[in-house]
C-alpha cells in the first residue's frame, strides 16, 4: 500500500496531518493588472495555493495598439503560451547583447530565461496568453519604474542626454505614478503622448484610458 503519495517534504505549505489543501482558485478573483476592459491579467500564485510551491501563473489579455512594457524577472523564467491572436515576444539577450523578436500564434510557446529583459507586442486585435512561472511568488523589475526614479541629471552623466528633454520625455510616465505594466500610458498633453509613442515604437496608437493598477497580492 502506498501512503504519502504526493507529498513533497520540503513543501511547508503540505503537510500531511492537515487534510486535503486548498487546490483550486478562481483566476477573475484575483486581478494583477487592469488598464481597461480590453487590457488585464490575472495571477494565481502560493498567496492563491498555499500548495503551489514553486510555481505561478498568470492570465494575460491585449489589444493591437497597446504593449506589455519592457520587464525582467530576477527570480524567475517564464514560458508564454499563446490562447489567441498573434504576438511578438522581444527578449534580449544580457550576454550577446542580440535582440531577439519571436512572432508566435495559437499553440506556440516562447520562453525567457532568468533576468532577461523582455516584452510583448500584440499583432492582432485581441491576444489572450498564458504565462507560467518557475516561482511561487514572481518579482517584477519594470521599466517603467527605473524611468520614474531615475533623476534627469543621471541620464545626462551616463549617456549625455540633454536633462530637460529626457524629462519631457518621461512626463507621460512620471504623471502615471504606478508601474506602467501595459502600455502607453494615458496622458491628457498631446506633444507628451507623442513623446512616448516614439520611446515605446507604436507611433499612431490609440491612447487608453486613465489606467486603473492593482498591485500583486
Amino acid at each position: 500500500m502506498v501512503t504519502g503519495a504526493g507529498f513533497v517534504p520540503d513543501n511547508l505549505n503540505l503537510k500531511k496531518s492537515s487534510g486535503n489543501p486548498n487546490l483550486s482558485y478562481t483566476m477573475k478573483d484575483n486581478v494583477l493588472f487592469k488598464v481597461n476592459d480590453t487590457n488585464f491579467a490575472y495571477e494565481v500564485s502560493a498567496t492563491q495555493i498555499p500548495a503551489m510551491v514553486g510555481g505561478s501563473v498568470a492570465d494575460l489579455f491585449m489589444t493591437k495598439g497597446h504593449i506589455r512594457e519592457p520587464h525582467w524577472h530576477p527570480n524567475a523564467w517564464e514560458l508564454d503560451v499563446v490562447i489567441e491572436g498573434h504576438v511578438v515576444v522581444s527578449i534580449l539577450n544580457p550576454d550577446t547583447a542580440q535582440l531577439m523578436n519571436n512572432p508566435a500564434g495559437p499553440g506556440q510557446v516562447v520562453f525567457i530565461p532568468m533576468g532577461w529583459l523582455h516584452w510583448i507586442t500584440p499583432v492582432s486585435d485581441r491576444t489572450h496568453m498564458h504565462l507560467f512561472f518557475n516561482s511561487s511568488q514572481v518579482e517584477n523589475a519594470e521599466v517603467s519604474n527605473f524611468l520614474q526614479t531615475t533623476p534627469p541629471e543621471v541620464f545626462k552623466l551616463a549617456y549625455n542626454i540633454d536633462p530637460e528633454q529626457i524629462a519631457t520625455a518621461l512626463a507621460p510616465i512620471k504623471a502615471v505614478k504606478d508601474t506602467v505594466f501595459v502600455g502607453p500610458p494615458a496622458s491628457g498633453n498631446s506633444r507628451h503622448n507623442s513623446s512616448i509613442r516614439s520611446l515605446i515604437g507604436m507611433n499612431g496608437a490609440h491612447v487608453p484610458p486613465p489606467m486603473v493598477n492593482i498591485k500583486r497580492k
